[in-house]
C-alpha cells in the first residue's frame, strides 16, 4: 500500500474542505448536477478516446497507484552477483535450477535464455523488446489518467456555461443572479479539483514508478549479459552499481564474506 498517495489525497481534500469551512458556507459547494456534468462527461469522453477494454482497465490502473510492490535495486544487484558466483563455480547450466526459484518472470526468462545457449546479442534483443512493450503498456495507463485530467476542467467550464445560460434567462430577477452564478462556478471547481488533485498526480505517480521499474529491468539485462560473458562477479558488481545513486551503493562482497563467516 502506498501511504504517500493516501496521505496526499486525504490531506489535499482536507485542506480544500477546511478552506471551504473557513468561508462559512459549505452548502454552496455541493451541487449534484455539477458532479454529473463533470464526472459523467469526463468518463464519456475517455470512453470515446480509448477502446472499451482499456477503459474498463482504468480501475486496475488506479489500483496500481495505491498498491505497488517496489523492487529494491540493491536486492537485484545482490541476486545478480549470486547468480554470477554460481555460474563461475558450476557453469551456466547450473543457473537453471536456481532460476526456477526466482519470482521475477523477466529475470527468470533471461536466465533460461542464457541456459539454452542463446546468442548474447539475441538475448539482449529479446529482453529489450519486452521492455519496449512493457513501457508501452504502462504508458497506456498513464495516458488514460492524463486524458481524464484534460477533460475534467473542460467539462467544468461546460457546466459553468450551462449555469450562466440559465442565469441569463432569469436576469429579470436580480436576487437569483448571485446564487445562480455561484452554482455555475461550482462546476469549474469540481473539474479543477479532479484534474489537479486526483488524475494528474496519479498519472505522475505512475510515470515515476515506470521509470524505476525500467531501471530495474535494464539493470537485470546488463547483469545477465555480463554473467553470460563470464565476467568476474566483482566487475559485474561495480558495473551494476553505476545504475544507482552513490548513497544507495554498498559493498556486497564484504556482506557475502560476513554471511559466510
Amino acid at each position: 500500500m502506498d501511504i504517500a498517495t493516501i496521505i496526499g489525497l486525504i490531506s489535499g481534500f482536507g485542506f480544500v474542505f477546511y478552506g471551504i469551512l473557513l468561508s462559512g458556507d459549505v452548502g454552496s459547494f455541493i451541487d449534484f448536477p455539477s458532479v454529473v456534468i463533470v464526472l459523467g462527461g469526463t468518463l464519456a469522453s475517455t470512453l470515446i478516446s480509448y477502446p472499451l477494454k482499456d477503459f474498463l482497465g482504468t480501475v486496475k490502473v488506479i489500483k496500481h497507484v495505491f498498491s505497488y510492490k517496489e523492487t529494491s535495486p540493491d536486492g537485484v544487484i545482490e541476486e545478480i552477483i549470486t547468480l554470477a558466483n554460481v555460474a563461475r563455480k558450476e557453469g551456466l547450466l547450473s543457473l537453471e535450477e536456481y532460476g526456477e526459484k526466482i519470482d521475477d518472470e523477466f529475470l527468470k526468462k533471461g536466465i533460461m535464455l542464457i541456459v539454452d545457449g542463446t546468442d548474447p546479442e539475441l538475448v539482449r534483443n529479446i529482453l529489450e523488446t519486452e521492455l519496449v512493450f512493457l513501457e508501452e503498456r504502462h504508458s497506456e495507463g498513464q495516458g488514460i489518467l492524463e486524458t481524464m485530467a484534460t477533460f475534467a476542467p473542460a467539462y467544468g467550464m461546460l457546466g459553468t456555461l450551462i449555469g450562466l445560460i440559465n442565469m441569463l434567462k432569469n436576469l429579470k430577477d436580480p436576487d437569483s443572479v448571485g446564487p445562480n452564478m455561484a452554482v455555475a462556478l461550482v462546476t469549474t471547481f469540481y473539474g479543477s479539483i479532479l484534474a489537479n488533485l486526483v488524475f494528474t498526480p496519479m498519472a505522475g505517480k505512475l510515470k515515476i514508478r515506470n521509470k524505476r521499474e525500467m531501471l530495474i529491468k535494464e539493470l537485470m539485462v546488463e547483469g545477465l549479459l555480463s554473467i553470460q560473458a563470464g565476467e568476474n562477479p566483482r566487475i559485474i558488481e561495480e558495473k551494476l552499481k553505476t545504475f544507482i545513486p552513490p548513497e544507495m551503493r554498498k559493498d556486497f562482497r564484504i556482506q557475502e564474506e560476513r554471511e559466510g563467516a
